[in-house]
């Protein structure tokens, strides 16, 4: 056995490093950690040249993780553009409704929200679901 510092070296035998690998990562204890977390995992233990590539290199042509961990290809966004700042009180208003109330006494059962963007100021305004336009 050769040591480095604290850790076993392994020799460049492709068996048996997949087999520590295999160990590593298919283990009921860890459960699929991913290159990095198995990484710093083992390289307190172990040593060999181009550990860590051959940590990512094993876990990227794993099947489950491949299936589980899928990537997300989206173009970027882009940037964002403010909306204008209204000049005037109740120029520019936001509305909703928060409907599915319990009825009151008078059988309102939703609320008509109606806010101003450059004050905050809100009304809130008892409606009936019955309600059209």
């Amino acid at each position: 056995m050769l040591w480095y510092g604290n850790r076993l070296c392994i020799p460049n035998v492709l068996d048996l490093k997949k087999e520590l690998l295999k160990e590593a990562y298919n283990s009921p204890l860890t459960t699929h950690p991913g290159s990095t977390k198995m990484y710093h995992d083992l390289k307190t233990h172990f040593w060999w040249m181009g550990m860590k590539r051959d940590f990512a290199d094993y876990v990227a042509c794993c099947l489950t993780c491949r299936r589980v961990k899928t990537e997300h290809h989206q173009k970027p966004g882009e940037l964002l553009q403010p909306l204008p700042i209204p000049v005037w009180k109740w120029k520019h208003i936001t509305m909703d409704f928060v409907t599915r109330l319990l009825k009151t006494t008078k059988q309102h059962d939703s609320i008509w929200v109606v806010v101003d963007r450059l004050t905050k100021a809100s009304h809130f305004l008892a409606m009936k679901t019955s309600f059209t336009s």
